[in-house]
This record gives C-alpha cells, structure tokens and sequence, in this order.
C-alpha cells in the first residue's frame, strides 16, 4: 500500500511520520526490499525504521534529497486507520480541473495570476475557475467548507490523474499560504493529502466577466460540431489560427471561412438571429471541453459568448470584422440618441 501511495504521489519529496524524504529514492529503495510483502514503517530515534522480512534499515531525514530536488512536497498516509470523510467526488474533481486547466494562460509573465485555477469555496459550492484572457472557464461542484486559494497550473499537473484513481477525496482549505490571511488548498484521498500554496495575487472579479443578458440562442450536437470545425480547418492556409464565422438563424448554426472556402450547417434549436466570429482552434477547445449538447448564447457581434453545458461554463471574446465594428457603432448611436429620462420628464411638465 505504501507502495502505491509513493507511486502515486506528485511530488518529489514526501512527509513520512514527521520525516522529509526523496520520494523517488524511498519508492526505489521500497520496490528493491524483498523476502515479504509487509513493510513495517515506524520512527526511531529521528529517524525511519523500516522492516521487511529480513531487511532492517534506518533512514534519516533528507534522505535521497538533493540540492536539485524540486521544492514539492506531499504528505503520505502508512497507516490504515487515517481515513478521509469526502465532501466531493474525486471523479467529479478530476473531470471538473479537465474542463478548466486547458483555459488558464501558458508562458505568460505579463499576467501570472491568469496562470492559475482559483479555487473558491462558500455557500455550499466548489468553484473552479480559469482564464487566459480571450477565454474563461468555471465549473461548480457540491462541496462543503469556506475558503479561495490560487493554484498555478504547473503545481496541478498529474492531479487530474491522480484523482481519477482515488476511492475518496476532500477538499479543504488551511489559513497559510504566501499572504497574510491567506489559505492553502489541501486536497485528501485515502492514500495522499496534496497541499498547495496559494499565490499571492488578487484573481480578476470573474462574476463581473460572464455575460448575463442575451439576443440570440442555440442549442446543438458538440459531436457534429467539432467535426464541422475540423473540415473548415482542413480547407484553412493556417490550421493553427482559422477565424471561423458562425451565423445563427431559422433551426440552423452555420459555420464558414471568412473568405467564403467552405461552410457547414448544424440543425439546432434556436431562438433569434445573430453573427459572431470566433477563433477556430478556441472553438474547437470550448466543443470538446463541453461535450454532448452546448447551450450558445449571444448578444452581438462585439460582445463576449457563453457556451454552457450542465453546469460548466465558458466565454470566449469575439473577433472584430467590419460588420462587427458596425453593429457595435450603430448600438452606440442609438443609444445616444435616446432621450435622457430627466429631460424626457423636463419636456413633459413644459408641455403641460
């Protein structure tokens, strides 16, 4: 068992009965141990005793830890007794970072906090939430607890995984982390408590981000979607950056090259007609990330879209064409032109 818990483990130095150790040199040393298959771990004298059939050893703390070893660090369970009372699924989790983790920024040094997945917890929900910029992504899960921490993506890797194999997993948080009042993110299955550092940063007010009011709805198959974006990125110059227009009307999604090479038509449930153009490859991500049937709502040409699926939400910001900055001009013109409430009320008494 502790065994598969080393295996397990992400990090390159564990906590083993109050002891650091070098996680890839004690599995190592494990696997190596014959003559039975209990290993007998306690401490002694500040030390770790371990006993195998035969085979006695004493190991000292920062055992197999060098001065190259990563800075990651995990606490192991080698007793059977711990146990671990979940407040979420550890599906659930695994799959709920699957559909964020693709939305946070790579390699941006202007805006690290845009590397990270905030983790939010109140009101009887999990959020989890991730952006890069041109897309946000949040899913909320049932989880109990209070508490918001910020995870770089690169401190996640592997977890996802991880989780996928846990019988039981809770999510907690700990006053800590790299500011003053600030939490750590523990996360426990039956065999390893992860721990991670909030970084000190303040996350963007995502909530303000998501649109709320809309002109024009659709509902369609991500399957015949994807495979719709996949033909107009074939018949592309650039399959890594493909503007594709999608037009909404009559039970119908239509998706197009811009230089009118090819297009596609989805049969959809629809409501009110619009026009958008989006980046291909970020469509793409948003369909398989969603699966299933995706919800699309639009307000016009030049404002954020939101694609939902059971829970899980993502807004991508459009791409300006010609008829975009038209509509967005006539919008603001209109709007100009309508009379102030007050001098609307003003004209009225003069006219009385």
């Amino acid at each position: 068992m502790l065994v598969i818990a080393l295996a397990r483990a992400l990090a390159d130095r564990v906590m083993l009965l109050d002891l650091t150790l070098g996680r890839k040199g004690l599995l190592g040393y494990l696997k190596a141990l014959g003559g039975s298959n209990i290993v007998k771990v306690i401490p002694d004298n500040g030390k770790l005793k371990v006993i195998c059939g035969s085979n006695t050893s004493l190991i000292a703390d920062s055992e197999w830890i060098g001065e190259k070893t990563p800075l990651t660090l995990c606490d192991v369970r080698v007793s059977p007794k711990n146990s671990v009372k979940p407040n979420v699924g550890g599906s659930e989790l695994a799959d709920a970072l699957a559909r964020v983790l693709p939305f946070t920024a790579k390699d941006d040094e202007a805006r690290p906090v845009l590397a990270c997945v905030n983790f939010v917890a109140k009101d009887g929900k999990l959020t989890l939430v991730g952006a890069d910029g041109f897309r946000l992504a949040l899913i909320a899960l049932d989880c109990d607890g209070e508490g918001q921490a910020l995870i770089n993506r690169d401190d996640l890797r592997g977890i996802v995984s991880a989780l996928k194999v846990a019988k039981r997993a809770r999510v907690s948080f700990e006053p800590g982390g790299e500011t003053i009042g600030g939490y750590s993110l523990i996360i426990d299955t039956e065999l390893i408590r992860y721990k991670w550092a909030s970084v000190n940063a303040d996350y963007p007010d995502y909530e303000k981000l998501i649109p709320t009011e809309f002109n024009t709805f659709a509902s369609f198959d991500t399957v015949e979607a994807i495979k719709a974006v996949n033909s107009l990125k074939a018949l592309s110059d650039n399959p890594k950056a493909y503007p594709i227009d999608l037009t909404i009307d009559s039970g119908m999604v239509v998706m197009a090259n811009p230089d009118d090479k090819g297009q596609a038509e989805l049969v959809a449930d629809t409501d009110g007609k619009g026009f958008v153009r989006i980046d291909g490859q970020y469509l793409g991500q948003v369909l398989r990330a969603c699966g299933g049937m995706v919800d699309f709502k639009l307000v016009n040409a030049s404002s954020p879209m939101l694609f939902t699926s059971d829970g899980y939400q993502v807004v991508v910001m459009p791409m300006m064409t010609d008829k975009a900055n038209e509509q967005q001009k006539a919008e603001a013109k209109a709007k100009a032109e309508q009379p102030h409430p007050t001098t609307a009320w003003g004209e009225a008494e003069k006219r009385a």
